[in-house]
């Protein structure tokens, strides 16, 4: 049965966004996979400057980044079809489907037992500009049906359909879930089962260990219901099973490990001699004096702080306060950073930081329109910057782009009329570039702090607030007695 996948190549960066495609074209290109080469063809772009050719239409429209193009897999049953016939199959497909509006390269590896073919295309169309887009049903409607009528055609099996997956990576790193700040289970499941494999004497206590912790054990020894042991935590969604955890945390790894391990595998070893300190030099710093402001918010702090004692396997529940505790680090840290000591001083702060706000924007304001001043300066540049592989040919004595020659020439005596080189106009551009970047960022610094400030001052007015209302109810309830005390 001949198979068929869709996948795609997401951007790698803006440091190279086209990394992941590059990599899939040499990969599909490969002369190891395609008898030397002899199997690789294209449309609307060369074989060997596949990779630039889409390049520059992504820089052409503006869309150099976001995904980078699309990766379809033909692959046949074993002995059911020979590397040219594939090659034919699959040009006639991609020239029906794609070839109008994309660059693509194709080609046929013969090294398996299963003869497959790949097509590599540009995610963005070089006569439209438009992106490609999958749509829910394009595949029933579009895709299958042109492959099955080929498929006949050559008296082949229909094709099955996979679902897209990412091209360049499977699955995401655990670091990567923990810098967009979501809650990371399998290092709380591994804490907890550690601490249950030392204080069990068995595996069915240990087990009764987990439940006490609040986890619901599924495929337990006895039940009969499954092969593998899973867990769920209290507040996860799914089961979870052990040995996914890693090898350590399997079934059999986890009997053995109840048998052999104790408090003192996780013990340091003693050194076999004796440390003496030789030299100790400590520079003694006098520790400054809070001020009244500061205590408070470190007290504040400290109180939050005490979450930290909370059981590991419950922590989940203390999301929102996780986030105060560190809202209230953040405004520590500001009245230690500027010195802050009574109110006064912190209003003169956030009106200071607010003037710096707008001066930065203002500042930012300014170099946006300098640099929309030399907006046809720079259009004209990326003009040449796409004809200047091509005048580099020419140079080298290749007439064959004679034509684009005369384009650069045009373009490089506009660029000369208003005073400026290609280079010298390359070298602007950049200059606004990173002279945007720097006052963007300062004005997000700025930014930043100011916001910390008008939160200090906003939960001093609620504060405020709440006590003369407390106040209130105070004197209202004084007068309430002293009407009902009978006069004398």
């Amino acid at each position: 049965m001949a198979i068929s996948k869709i996948l795609y190549m997401k951007d790698s960066g803006s440091s190279y966004h086209g990394k992941s495609l590059k990599n899939a074209i040499d990969y599909i290109a490969d002369g190891k996979k395609t008898q030397g080469g002899r199997l690789v063809q294209s449309f609307n772009c060369l074989p060997d400057a596949a990779f630039e050719q889409m390049k520059q239409t992504k820089q052409k429209f503006g869309k150099a980044d976001r995904r980078q193009g699309y990766h379809l897999i033909l692959s046949f049953k074993e002995g059911e079809v020979d590397a040219d016939t594939a090659m034919e199959i699959t040009g006639k497909f991609a020239q029906e489907y794609l070839g109008k509006e994309y660059e693509l390269i194709y080609a046929v590896h013969d090294n398996t037992d299963h003869c497959h073919s790949h097509i590599i295309f540009n995610s963005v169309s070089f006569q439209t500009g438009k992106k490609y887009r999958y749509e829910k049903g394009d595949w029933a409607k579009e895709i299958q049906p042109l492959m099955n009528r080929l498929c006949r055609e050559y008296g082949l099996s229909e094709l099955e359909f996979e679902t897209g997956k990412k091209q360049d990576r499977q699955e995401v790193p655990e670091w990567n879930v923990r810098r967009d700040g979501r809650f990371v289970w399998s290092n709380m499941i591994k804490r907890d089962l550690d601490s249950c494999i030392l204080q069990a004497a068995s595996f069915e206590g240990f087990l009764d260990l987990l439940a006490e912790k609040g986890y619901e054990i599924k495929n337990a020894p006895g039940e009969g219901a499954g092969k593998y042991l899973a867990i769920r935590p209290p507040g996860m969604g799914r089961f979870k099973r052990c040995k996914s955890l890693g090898e350590r945390y399997s079934e059999e790894a986890i009997r053995e490990r109840i048998m052999t391990e104790a408090l003192t595998s996780y013990q340091p070893r003693p050194k076999m001699t004796e440390p003496h300190i030789l030299f100790c030099k400590v520079k003694r710093y006098r520790k400054a004096k809070w001020s009244g402001l500061q205590k408070r918010y470190f007290t504040k702090l400290y109180r939050t702080g005490k979450l930290k004692k909370k059981p590991y396997s419950q922590a989940w529940k203390y999301r929102d306060d996780i986030r105060k505790m560190h809202l209230l680090q953040k405004q520590y840290l500001f009245l230690a950073r500027h010195d802050i000591h009574d109110l006064a001083e912190l209003t003169f702060a956030a009106e200071d930081l607010e003037s710096r706000k707008r001066m930065a924007s203002k500042e930012k304001s300014q170099v946006y329109k300098a640099r929309s001043k030399c907006g046809s300066l720079f259009r004209i540049a990326g003009q040449m910057k796409e004809l200047r592989e091509c005048e580099n040919c020419f140079q080298n004595g290749d007439h064959f782009f004679e034509k684009e020659h005369e384009q650069w020439e045009e373009l490089s005596k506009q660029l000369k009329q208003e005073g400026y080189s290609y280079d010298e106009t390359e070298q602007l551009r950049t200059y606004y570039r990173s002279r945007y970047s720097e006052v963007s960022e300062r004005e997000k610094a700025i930014y930043k702090e100011w916001k910390v400030a008008e939160s200090i001052l906003k939960d001093f007015t609620a504060e405020e607030q709440e006590l003369k209302l407390e106040a209130d109810r105070k004197r209202t309830m004084e007068d309430r007695i002293a009407e009902k005390q009978p006069k004398r």
